[in-house]
């Protein structure tokens, strides 16, 4: 663990937040009204936030630590993130959301402002993570 590192896992969790915030909380805030029967009430979800952190902790940190030992030194960071950011998506959102989708009553319109969001955030937190390491050599 270097500092390299660390700054990465702390920026990324608060960018990750602040993006499902958006995401979840704004821009699919209206649509996830209309589906109240199939989510906590904001009452019961409160108490279940410290999961939601913690959840983010290690997403962030898994999300940095991949990155730091299978990026290519020398190579365009901007070309790696973005590419990074969307095959961190096809391996988690995509799937997850499409899964979901497949047990559970949610409408597709909904799926897809899932997949794209979340899709959009992870690229950004892919870009943000090649910028972090742009100057960092790749643990051997």
């Amino acid at each position: 663990m270097n500092k390299t590192f660390v700054i990465a896992w702390i920026v990324l969790f608060v960018l990750w937040m602040a993006g499902s915030f958006v995401v979840h909380g704004v821009l699919l805030g209206a649509d996830y009204a209309q589906l109240q029967h199939m989510f906590r009430s904001e009452a019961d979800a409160q108490g279940y936030f410290p999961i939601m952190l913690f959840a983010h902790v290690l997403l962030a940190g898994a999300l940095a630590w991949i990155y730091a030992r299978g990026h290519e030194t020398g190579r365009p960071w901007l070309g790696q993130g973005m590419r990074y950011g969307i095959a961190i998506a096809l391996l988690t959102v995509v799937p997850t959301y499409l899964i979901y989708l497949a047990v559970q009553p949610m409408p597709v319109a909904v799926v897809v402002k899932q997949i794209v969001g979340d899709g959009v955030v992870l690229i950004a937190l892919g870009v943000v993570t090649a910028f972090l390491y742009r100057n960092a050599p790749r643990p051997t």
